[in-house]
Order: C-alpha cells, then sequence, then structure tokens
C-alpha cells in the first residue's frame, strides 16, 4: 500500500473515532439534569433567568429521548454553537478562538525544543552507554522530571524576575499589550503575538512576547526532557543491536554513517508516539505553567470555568480536547507510516 493510500485510509478511519468521541461526551452530559445542559444551547447571557431556560429546555427537547437530543445536540457542533461560558460571559466558540493561541504560542517554542534535546541527549546516552556521558544525561533527566512545574516556576520568576526585574510573568508588558489591543495600526492577523509583531513591523512587540515566553519554555523543557530521553534511549539501545546494524558495520560504514541512517531513524518510532501525544496535550493546555505565569490560554481558562461549575465551558473545552488527540493520533500514524513503509501493510 502507498503512503498516499494510507492515508486516505486513516483519514477515512478517523470520521467513526471523532464520532465515536462525540457520542461519548455526549453521554456525560446525560448525567446533567435538563437546567443545567441547556447551556449547552444558550447564545447569551439573557436567557439564563429561570424563564428563559425553560424555553430553551422545550425548544431543543432536553426532556426527549436520549437519541433525539444527541442529534440536535450534534448539529449544534456542527453549526459552531458549543453554548454559552458564564466564566468568560462569551459563547464557549469565541472563549476557545481567543485563548488558543496564547497555548499555542507557548507549545510553538517548547515542543521542538523539548523533541530535539530529547533525541540528542537520548542517542547520545546509548551510543555511549554505561559511560559518564550516559551517567550524567540520565541523573539530569531524573532530576528535571521529578521537579514539581509550579516551584521551579515560582524559583525561576523570585530569581530572573524578582531579583533582576527579567522575564516578566504574564503574555505582554502592559506597554506592548496595551498598543497590541487598542492601537488602529496593529492587526493581530493570527493571534500569536511573536507572529503578529512581525507580520505589522513591530519588532518590538515579538521581542517583549518572547521575553515572556522564555521562563516557561525552561520550566516546560526541563520538566519534560526526562521521560522522552529515556525513551529515545531505550529504542537506541535496541536498534543498535539490531542485525542490520552489525550488517551495516561488517560492511565498513562509519559509526556516523550507522547511527544516524540506520539505528536513529528506527529508533525514533517510540518517539513520534510519545511526542504527538506531549503535543496534544499542550495545546490542551498547560494548567500549572498558564496559571503560575498569568499566560491567559486554555489551561488557565478551564482551571476557572471547572472551578464556576461552567458546565457548557468544560464540555466544549472537552470536545476540543478530544478532537486534538484523535488528529494528534493520525499525524503520528501518517509519520509511523514515513519511518517505516513495513507499517503501511498493517
Amino acid at each position: 500500500m502507498g503512503l498516499r493510500a494510507f492515508i486516505i485510509r486513516r483519514l477515512l478511519l478517523t470520521i467513526p473515532t471523532l464520532l465515536g468521541t462525540c457520542l461519548l461526551i455526549f453521554a456525560v452530559t446525560q448525567l446533567f439534569d435538563p437546567s443545567a445542559r441547556a447551556s449547552l444551547y444558550i447564545t447569551n447571557p439573557q436567557q439564563f433567568s429561570a424563564a428563559n431556560v425553560e424555553k430553551v429546555i422545550q425548544e431543543y427537547g432536553l426532556n426527549d429521548p436520549a437519541y433525539m437530543q444527541f442529534f440536535r445536540w450534534f448539529r449544534q457542533i456542527l453549526s459552531g454553537n458549543l453554548g454559552w461560558s458564564r466564566t468568560t460571559s462569551a459563547p464557549v466558540t469565541k472563549a476557545l478562538i481567543d485563548r488558543f493561541p496564547a497555548t499555542l504560542e507557548v507549545t510553538m517554542f517548547c515542543a521542538p525544543l523539548i523533541i530535539l534535546v530529547s533525541i540528542y541527549l537520548g542517542v547520545k546516552s546509548a551510543v555511549h552507554k554505561d559511560t559518564p556521558v550516559d551517567h550524567a544525561t540520565r541523573t539530569l533527566s531524573i532530576i528535571g522530571s521529578s521537579l514539581p512545574s509550579f516551584w521551579l516556576s515560582l524559583i525561576l520568576i523570585s530569581f530572573f524576575f524578582v531579583g533582576f526585574h527579567l522575564f516578566a510573568p504574564g503574555r505582554q508588558s502592559p506597554v506592548a499589550q496595551d498598543f497590541a489591543y487598542t492601537s488602529p495600526h496593529f492587526i493581530r492577523y493570527t493571534g500569536l503575538m511573536t507572529v503578529d509583531g512581525l507580520l505589522n513591523g513591530q519588532l518590538w512587540i515579538t521581542i517583549d512576547a518572547v521575553s515572556h515566553l522564555v521562563l516557561p519554555t525552561i520550566v516546560l523543557v526541563i520538566i519534560s526532557i526526562g521521560g522522552m530521553m529515556r525513551i529515545m534511549r531505550s529504542s537506541m539501545l535496541e536498534a543498535l543491536n539490531k542485525g542490520y546494524i552489525v550488517t551495516a558495520r561488517a560492511k565498513g560504514l562509519s559509526q556516523k554513517e550507522v547511527i544516524n541512517k540506520h539505528a536513529r531513524r528506527n529508533a525514533l518510532i517510540p518517539t513520534v508516539t510519545i511526542s504527538g501525544l506531549m503535543i496534544a496535550g499542550m495545546l490542551n493546555g498547560l494548567i500549572i505553567t498558564e496559571t503560575v505565569y498569568g499566560i491567559g490560554g486554555l489551561g488557565q481558562w478551564i482551571v476557572q470555568a471547572s472551578t464556576n461549575l461552567d458546565v457548557a465551558a468544560v464540555l466544549g473545552f472537552t470536545l476540543f480536547s478530544g478532537f486534538l488527540f484523535v488528529m494528534a493520533n493520525l499525524i503520528v500514524d501518517i509519520l509511523y507510516a514515513y519511518l517505516d513503509p513495513r507499517i503501511r501493510l498493517g
């Protein structure tokens, strides 16, 4: 089976997976009473009055059999209506769109560093097994994985911001935020301040946004590389003991060629899986990091929504989360097929 046919097959399999995800989430909503589920259909705050909620219940048949309710709810999703978030006093869809760029921006800076550093250290550790290099990288990975993210965040804030007034918390400085949101000359094309600053020719906005991303990036890289590095090391050690590696060395290939062209490519498959799930998890919101640094992304929002028992916001976020993980698995499957053509035959 060619790569294109494999991708098409995986795309088709994604459709029932997404439907199953929606069905499972809908089943959970049936645990709530109709007045709580009414928020999934409300489009403005005035509808939260007792009389209007009752109208919504009648209009959308929230006392009807479950299968009828599912089709009405699914039509709402397809139309982009996920209900009204009381936490943000805005539609859930708008809340997701407004806060996703902040989370995406952190992920854009963190994920590539985590993946590249983990692969590099994992390969180095495996190639130099039981040497000081191996022991040092493994020790550092254990220390990094053991550090609580909130503790490390507070330590870095105390040292850099309190001590030297560098890398302030938040997403932007007050001056940059005021300019980005009030100036008629600044257009927020993507919602990513590092990108929009460049697109508007305002380099200082980009520099300001990057300076606020430094500490969250350091924290996430330190606490995340340990697990992925150990997986890469184990996979690399297994690959180095395979018969084709022995054959490659017997043919006179250099150590660099054996490592880079043969062993590392096959050892990447488990790391690809972890990377895909890690990125999907980051895009779902970095709850602790966003809260400590006041980034204002999905993680910080969903904590507030959960605290306020904002049913529509929580379920909308759950739908978004399920969609991201299904897409992440799809991308991982495609990368599998690219790295190892034998997978396409499965």
